[in-house]
């Protein structure tokens, strides 16, 4: 079997898992898609010094379109509050931008690390389950694109929408959940297609790359991720009616704990 079809063939798999768990559980399939990039990449072939970037890559080339198909959802039940969205989309695609830059020029140890880092904490806050309740104001024209900038940047770095940085803070700012997720949906495509975009031009020439890559992103693991992961989604949100969703989020956390420490370890 060729690689195309052996990554390709993985990748629907691995599709139809993170589609269950995004609708299980409301989570980003970025922190499910790179840790099982980074680890597969490699069994078939992939050098190891290259399977984190396309990893990284990959993941938000593929939020692209999952972002797109829940951004029309959002907009179609009014949950967008469009005025808030556009003055965050243009700071957070530079900030796309500029965290694959960052990835492109840190080491492999060091951007493990920055990654493992990041999942790490997004995963106690998880485990935690904090709830944000509204407190202040909606923040001026310049800390909304600064905070868009930084959500960027981190999201770029770790192959994620954002959504787990960005509604937080938005909920913070006086927004119902709704719209805090409505918005980091939208800002999601945003930092997904401009981060993709730089880690297609930030490849090094003499970098070993795959053949169908373009760039870092790895296109049979698109092309199977995408596929699969719409369709399974609304099979999680099904199965989260009926099962003890708080629990197994914590559990999902935990995980996330043990794959993070092993990625630093």
């Amino acid at each position: 079997m060729s690689m195309f079809a052996s990554v390709f063939l993985a990748c629907t798999l691995l599709g139809s898992v993170v589609g269950f768990f995004a609708g299980l559980l409301g989570i980003g399939g970025g922190l499910i898609i790179v840790p099982v990039l980074v680890y597969l990449l490699p069994l078939l072939g992939i050098s190891s010094e290259v399977a984190l970037p396309m990893a990284l890559a990959t993941s938000l080339a593929s939020i692209i379109f999952t972002s797109s198909s829940a951004t029309r959802a959002h907009h179609k039940n009014g949950n967008i509050p469009w005025h808030i969205a556009k003055q965050l989309v243009f700071t957070v695609a530079i900030g796309g931008v500029l965290g694959a830059i960052i990835a492109g020029s840190l080491s492999l140890n060091a951007l493990t690390n920055l990654f493992a880092s990041a999942v790490f904490m997004l995963a106690i806050y998880m485990f935690l389950s904090i709830r944000v309740e509204r407190s202040v104001a909606l923040p001026n024209h310049a800390m909304l694109a600064t905070i868009g900038l930084l959500s960027g940047i981190i999201a770029s770095l770790m192959g994620i929408a954002g959504g787990a940085i960005l509604v937080p803070i938005l909920m913070y700012c006086s927004l119902t959940m709704r719209q805090a997720i409505g918005v980091a949906t939208v800002c999601g495509i945003v930092v997904a297609f401009f981060g993709a975009l730089g880690y297609i031009f930030i490849a090094p020439a003499q970098a070993i790359l795959p053949q169908w890559s373009l760039g870092y992103i790895y296109l049979p693991a698109l092309l199977g991720i995408v596929l699969t992961s719409s369709l399974c989604a609304p099979i999680g949100v099904k199965v989260a009616a009926r099962l003890p969703v708080s629990h197994l989020k914590k559990g999902f956390a935990v995980f996330l704990m043990l794959v993070a420490i092993k990625m630093m370890f």
